[in-house]
């Protein structure tokens, strides 16, 4: 068995206390509800940094947008009233008289009574009032006669080719913008 007899040191005069152990400064007293708030704002924050990576991620948002391609504007064209051209006036809405009403306008611009037809479209819910050609040689031309007619789009379609191929011809179909119920009345002649 070991002995316990030591030489006396410097630590031996130590004074005695009740105390036993490490001694530590006493922690304050954290209440409750501060730690609940620090971690309600921790949960908060964490879950709008993964809602915004998660946006992020899948491309609904940008940091920064990306440039938009500039596009070359497209060559403006001339409007040309040419009365050589055949005009097919079709109305395409349930108003009864308007393509004899705009075939008068028409008429009255210039356009023979015998290269004008009015008639009636095989629908009647056309929305907006469209001059249809088909070659892109003729646009100048349809865009004319949509000035004629108090404004209306042009397209370039198939839909209304001529019935033979030395024909030059233009289309007007009449939309629900011309009934009484849309906004652009068809102008008087």
């Amino acid at each position: 068995m070991p002995t316990t007899d030591f030489a006396r040191d410097r630590f031996d005069d130590v004074p005695e206390t009740d105390r036993v152990g490490a001694h530590r400064a006493e922690n304050p007293r954290m209440r409750g509800w501060v730690v609940l708030l620090w971690a309600a704002l921790a949960t908060v924050v964490l879950i709008v940094i993964g809602i915004f990576g998660t946006l992020l991620a899948s491309g609904r948002i940008e940091l920064a947008p990306a440039p938009s391609p500039t596009a070359a504007p497209a060559p403006a064209v001339t409007p040309v009233v040419d009365p050589s051209y055949d005009v097919i006036i079709l109305n395409a809405t349930p108003e009864q008289g308007l393509a004899t009403q705009l075939k008068d306008v028409v008429v009255a611009a210039g356009w023979s009574d015998d290269k004008v037809t009015a008639g009636e479209a095989g629908s009647q819910d056309f929305a907006t009032t469209t001059v249809f050609y088909v070659a892109a040689a003729d646009e100048g031309a349809a865009a004319g006669l949509a000035d004629v007619i108090g404004g209306a789009a042009i397209e370039q379609s198939d839909a209304y080719a001529p019935t033979s191929e030395d024909t030059s011809q233009l289309t007007v179909v009449i939309g629900l913008d011309r009934t009484a119920a849309g906004q652009t009345p068809a102008p008087t002649p």
